[in-house]
């Protein structure tokens, strides 16, 4: 065997999170739906509470609470008895079965499981007194929650979509983005005239008003028949410069129904959201919306306002892939330096989409880095003099050592409040973006200063 002369080290501090936490948040955002883990109860345990600290919302996910007795005879008597207990205790109108790490290596069958549970159901298949179950493999060893979400959202397209009718309808699917943008993005589609259906919403299950009594599953998220008649959409958009082409719900329903797919950036900063709405401009058939062209308007006023405060800063971009694309893309514009982005995803998109958003903006191509840690980040960073992170709460502990601002987006967010609520998309999420970025660096230079100034 051949010994590499490279000390090991383990993944210190990931900048990911786990495959099925990504599928439980997909699932969240499908109406009347209970998440369900396949494997055992402490993972379900984990990702209701770093969920819940992010959201604020309560989050049940179900699990079939496998033991050790079950790694060695497997888990398929549990799985059915999980999603007995489930039909009797939450009236879900759909079961959204995740597995984990455990009984992907215990090879448990899980599509097999639950084909033999629809048949031994009977009656009640045919009466539909039971709800649609939906599956998808998510053992976090083979990725991040970010390939989760996009799994189970194809995997929900593949087992619900279907052609019942032809409508006006466009099939929107943002990828995971925060509740403030879903909403926003609504807004978007109806001030185009478009009825959109947005897969997965989590607009009002993961951030809804407060409820009188608890409701065990939340209103809101996408209707199921609305997935039903996917088919039937006279276009589809997805967001997301490193999606996999050959696997994405968008292709799925374009190849299965003939439905045209839309690819775009993640539309954060000017020209992202310039080809979104330009997307949105040929298939309705209309200009942007007087509002919207206002926004713009005004974004380009303040990208100028705030030229002075920005310009060849230093930064440090990571998290999900897309995201970290989205951001890098409105950083470059707004004069900022990406010195590294970086995500735990390993796409193989990662680098490229970097390129493709910066290539006519900078001279060089920021340094890139998939599938890191935050130590090797770290390691990557020191060299490169930052000024300035932009990312979740879990690099909270290098903006200390470091002592820059770090501008918190995206997942997690652990340490301050209302994570959920960050709009991140479109000419308003640039807009927004740009004044929490303009003012951190200079509550950091009055912080530094000697003198205080309170005029800058």
């Amino acid at each position: 065997m051949k010994k590499s002369p490279a000390p090991y080290v383990s993944t210190t501090n990931a900048c990911k999170l786990c495959k099925p936490m990504g599928a439980c948040l997909a699932f969240r955002g499908i109406e009347g739906t209970v998440p369900f883990l396949h494997g055992s109860q402490g993972c379900a345990t984990y990702m209701r509470r770093y969920i819940i600290s992010h959201y604020r919302e309560p989050m049940d996910i179900a699990s079939s609470s496998l033991g050790e007795k079950h790694a060695v005879y497997g888990g398929e008597a549990n799985l059915k008895q999980g999603l007995q207990n489930v039909m009797a205790k939450y009236g879900a109108g759909l079961i959204g079965i995740a597995t984990t790490c455990l009984t992907e290596t215990i090879g448990d069958d899980v599509p097999m499981i639950v084909r033999a549970f629809r048949k031994e159901m009977g009656e009640a298949v045919r009466s539909e007194a039971i709800p649609s179950l939906v599956n998808v493999a998510t053992p976090s060893y083979s990725g991040t929650h970010m390939e989760g979400f996009q799994a189970a959202v194809r995997a929900v397209a593949d087992q619900l979509a279907d052609l019942r009718e032809r409508t006006e309808a466009v099939n929107l699917m943002p990828g995971f983005v925060s509740p403030a943008d879903l909403r926003y993005l609504k807004e978007i589609l109806q001030d185009f005239g478009l009825k959109g259906i947005i897969l997965p919403d989590l607009s009002e299950t993961l951030d809804g008003p407060a409820a009188q009594d608890y409701e065990k599953i939340p209103p809101g998220g996408t209707p199921i028949q609305q997935i039903r008649n996917m088919g039937g959409s006279r276009a589809t958009v997805e967001l997301g410069r490193t999606l996999s082409k050959s696997a994405t719900a968008g292709k799925l329903v374009e190849e299965r129904f003939g439905v045209p797919l839309h690819g775009v950036g993640m539309p954060i900063g000017l020209r992202e959201t310039d080809g979104f709405f330009q997307i949105l401009e040929e298939i309705r058939g209309v200009p942007t919306p007087e509002k919207h062209r206002a926004e713009r308007g005004r974004l380009i006023d303040a990208y100028v306002d705030g030229h002075k405060y920005v310009s060849e800063k230093r930064a440090v971009v990571y998290g999900e892939e897309d995201l970290v694309v989205g951001l890098t893309a409105f950083l470059v514009e707004i004069g900022i330096q990406p010195v590294l982005c970086a995500s735990g995803g390993r796409s193989g998109h990662f680098r490229e989409a970097i390129e493709e958003v910066t290539r006519d903006i900078l001279p060089l191509t920021p340094l890139v880095r998939e599938g890191v840690d935050f130590y090797e980040l770290a390691e990557e960073a020191e060299t490169l003099s930052p000024e300035l992170l932009v990312g979740h709460s879990k690099g909270y502990h290098l903006a200390k050592r470091w002592n820059i601002p770090l501008v918190r987006v995206g997942f997690p967010i652990h340490d301050r409040f209302g994570g959920q609520r960050i709009l991140h998309l479109g000419y308003r999420g640039a807009q927004h973006l740009l004044d929490r970025i303009v003012n951190a660096l200079i509550e950091k230079k009055q912080a530094d200063s000697p003198v205080g100034y309170g005029y800058i």
